[in-house]
């Protein structure tokens, strides 16, 4: 998984809430398990105006030119404002696959759902809960001012705006440290190989009846 120190991105501004997690990647694109390949997709009931299909090809698709994806001035992305409660409906994890893949690394918003939530620190992306009221002027900023982008320092706990003024969030340390360190569930396992290693040794040793057929 990618590690999150520090990112500087271009802002888009998605001002809708409940946005659900079929909205985010529509079911019939849930076929791969792979966990890249669903950028294209992203949003596709709102990026395109024709109905989306598993495996097809999106370069020629009639685009929606008033979603904010399509306009030119948000092009190369990498940070999404959104508002409460995002990531709500059902539980895939194809959702945060979709938004990394389209090249999103920090998502902001009042409020997440909690298994959105929890799924984007396991993909490396980083969910930040502003208030409503900080939200809102981040909002009222980044529609005002093309090229509008924030610098996210998951060291410090800050964002810090075109200004220099800097907004602090929470984070729970241990998400923080597999972010920042690049690690997810598996690689936090691999962290502890030797010891692993040492246990299956032991274990054999004193049970070696349980690998007969292995030694055989």
């Amino acid at each position: 998984m990618k590690a999150f120190t520090v990112h500087k991105g271009l802002v888009a501004p998605l001002d809708r809430a409940n946005v659900d997690t079929d909205m985010i990647i529509p079911k019939q694109f849930l076929k791969s398990i792979k966990r890249t390949g669903f950028g294209k997709n992203l949003f596709d009931e709102l990026r395109y105006t024709d109905a989306g299909e598993a495996d097809q090809d999106c370069s020629g698709r009639p685009l929606n030119n008033d979603f904010v994806l399509n306009q030119p001035r948000y092009k190369g992305v990498s940070v999404l404002l959104a508002r409460q409660n995002f990531g709500c409906g059902s539980s895939r994890e194809h959702a945060p696959w979709a938004l990394d893949d389209f090249g999103f690394r920090c998502v902001i918003a009042p409020s997440f759902a909690d298994i959105f939530f929890n799924n984007c620190f396991k993909n490396g992306l980083l969910p930040i809960v502003f208030s409503e009221e900080q939200v809102d002027e981040l909002f009222v900023a980044c529609e005002g001012e093309e090229g509008y982008s924030l610098t996210i320092d998951l060291k410090r706990q800050v964002v810090v705006k075109p200004d220099g003024s800097e907004l602090a969030f929470e984070i729970d340390s241990f998400r923080k440290e597999c972010l920042v360190n690049g690690l997810d569930e598996i690689g936090l396992t691999l962290r502890e190989s030797g010891a692993i290693k040492t246990f299956e040794d032991k274990h054999q040793q004193r049970f070696p009846w349980l690998f007969k057929e292995l030694n055989a």
